[in-house]
């Protein structure tokens, strides 16, 4: 089926750029202040739409309004239009719009904010909207053009890409074992207090299954923030399983048992295939994979860690 074939009057483009509009948002609300109209505008022109194609083009979905098939075969054609409508443009073609990303704390800061930054260069009317969050990959992607997911996710109409791959490592504070200690072997971390995600809301396998080395050990402080973990183990609560990429930044912390305790963890980007037709998605997607291996040993904490030289006072300082 295709949307020139209905029977009906002609849709109009506009009414098709709405659309777009309410897919990428999810919600009439924020689609209306994208566009400058208002919720009743927006709600008018998807129903002469409908009734132009014959059909609805939207459903109701858990988190907001997702497309019907018949929406699915009028988003291409107002991609079209989108397009058509660039191609005006006297200048060399600039993008412009929201790009929409849910993604762990640490990825959000450490990867897509830097990457932003590197797009904005070129295409300053670009701009991202990041909803920090530490989650399975949702079914229905309602109000994001992009998801960052830790583990493989298990999705349906949605493509799946692996970014690369970032170490997890048990690190304290250097005050912390001048007080406490520093244990000779991983055997000696029974019972010592760790700083990581609340186990009871953990929804994500991988990360839940990053704590079995970490199995004997009582949880001190517990948090859906990654960067609460890096900022409780650097004021001495505890050991940190972290994220190299965050904790190797800090010259007072220190790497344990780099060896025995180096769990690798995949990110995996989900977005629906008609957001792989946007421009200013894909510029971003580029953007992030040019990060991603810009700062491939840091993730993997494969470099000297400031403040150390070579060689960490411990001998186990470098990751």
């Amino acid at each position: 089926m295709s949307v020139t074939s209905l029977p009906g009057r002609r849709p109009s483009p506009d009414d098709l750029l709405v659309l777009l509009a309410v897919a990428r948002a999810g919600r009439y609300t924020a689609a209306a202040d994208e566009l400058g109209l208002n919720h009743t505008t927006i709600a008018r022109r998807i129903g002469a739409l409908e009734d132009a194609l014959g059909g609805r083009v939207l459903a109701r979905g858990a988190a907001g309004w997702v497309l019907t098939p018949l929406g699915e075969h009028a988003i291409a054609a107002a991609e079209g239009v989108e397009r058509a409508l660039g191609t005006l443009t006297p200048d060399a073609p600039r993008l412009s719009g929201v790009v929409r990303l849910s993604a762990t704390d640490g990825f959000s800061g450490y990867i897509a904010s830097p990457a932003i930054a590197e797009v904005r260069r070129e295409h300053p009317d670009v701009s991202l909207e990041i909803v920090a969050a530490t989650r399975r990959a949702a079914q229905q992607r309602v109000g994001v053009d992009l998801e960052v997911v830790v583990g493989r996710p298990h999705v349906h109409r949605a493509e799946a890409i692996h970014l690369g791959d970032y170490a997890l490592g048990l690190y304290a504070s250097r005050a912390f074992l001048a007080d406490h200690g520093t244990p000779a072997t991983p055997a000696e971390l029974e019972g010592a207090p760790l700083v990581y995600f609340i186990e009871s809301m953990l929804q994500v396998d991988a990360l839940d299954e990053a704590r079995r080395s970490t199995r004997g050990m009582v949880d001190a402080v517990s948090s859906t923030n990654v960067y609460v973990h890096v900022d409780a183990t650097r004021a001495g609560a505890g050991f940190g399983l972290l994220p190299a990429f965050l904790a190797d930044r800090h010259g007072d912390l220190v790497r344990l048992f780099a060896d025995e305790i180096d769990e690798h963890l995949p990110y995996w980007l989900v977005c629906r295939p008609e957001a792989l037709r946007q421009p200013t998605v894909l510029v971003f997607i580029a953007a992030l994979r040019a990060r991603i291996a810009a700062v491939e040993d840091e993730l993997l904490g494969h470099r000297t860690r400031p403040g150390t030289g070579d060689d960490d006072a411990t001998g186990e300082g470098t990751a």
